[in-house]
């Protein structure tokens, strides 16, 4: 088991987020976290990739059967955990160019194509699109040679014709080279690109739903809305795996 997710409490802001929640992912696998806005998607990411703003108060993390939960930001990247932001950080002063090449090992520039080869010399997720950032950032994942990626968000901000280009990517680049993924969205318009293997919702910091047909799930938010999700036929008390 790559990550094992138990009962997991989380605490942010003195309030309570996540509510119990169970996930599990194998290696390879590719999970699809949807919810509505404010249902906890975001704080499972972060509480995953170790962001010090939410405490967990119960349940616990494990990373290849290694319970992670005290473990830094940093250290979690070092193991293969990586984060891709929804909205990425600005850093001034530093080139994508460079960036990489201090990170890397092996050279990821190859699926960039001619137009966008200019963002390497930019700043850091500086002065450049919607859609460029999103490359952007794939390549600053790739050069991390991830084992689990979690996606918050990777089509906010996209139309259609980008959407498609980061989705071909994030398909060539790592679903099919077996590295793990965990996307979270509200709208599920990146699911039908990637076909996950497993679709979750969530809904006020609990996992409600699950199932490993992507389509009802859609069709059944869609039509009644997330809510619906808690009575579906794919609904249940057991831990969700």
């Amino acid at each position: 088991m790559l990550l094992n997710i138990k009962n997991l409490w989380v605490k942010g802001n003195a309030k309570i987020i996540l509510k119990g929640v169970n996930l599990k992912i194998q290696k390879g696998e590719t999970v699809a976290l949807l919810g509505p806005n404010g249902s906890g998607k975001t704080v499972l990411a972060q509480t995953i990739a170790g962001n010090p703003k939410y405490k967990i108060i119960k349940g616990g993390i494990y990373y290849h059967h290694r319970k992670i939960d005290s473990l830094p930001p940093e250290k979690r990247t070092n193991l293969g955990i990586v984060l891709g932001w929804q909205a990425p950080p600005l850093v001034k002063g530093v080139k994508l160019e460079d960036f990489l090449k201090i990170i890397q090992k092996t050279k990821v520039f190859n699926f960039l194509k001619p137009e966008e080869s200019q963002i390497l010399l930019k700043e850091l997720n500086a002065n450049i699109s919607g859609g460029e950032k999103k490359i952007s950032e794939l390549l600053q994942i790739l050069s991390l040679k991830p084992k689990l990626v979690i996606f918050d968000e990777i089509d906010s901000g996209l139309d259609i014709k980008n959407l498609e280009r980061i989705a071909k990517t994030i398909k060539k680049e790592i679903i099919q080279k077996k590295v793990a993924t965990l996307f979270i969205t509200h709208n599920g318009q990146v699911i039908k690109f990637l076909k996950p293997t497993k679709t979750l919702v969530m809904v006020d910091g609990k996992i409600i739903c699950q199932s490993k047909d992507y389509q009802k799930i859609l069709k059944i938010i869609k039509k009644y809305g997330y809510e619906k999700c808690k009575k579906c036929p794919f609904s249940s008390d057991r831990p969700y795996s």
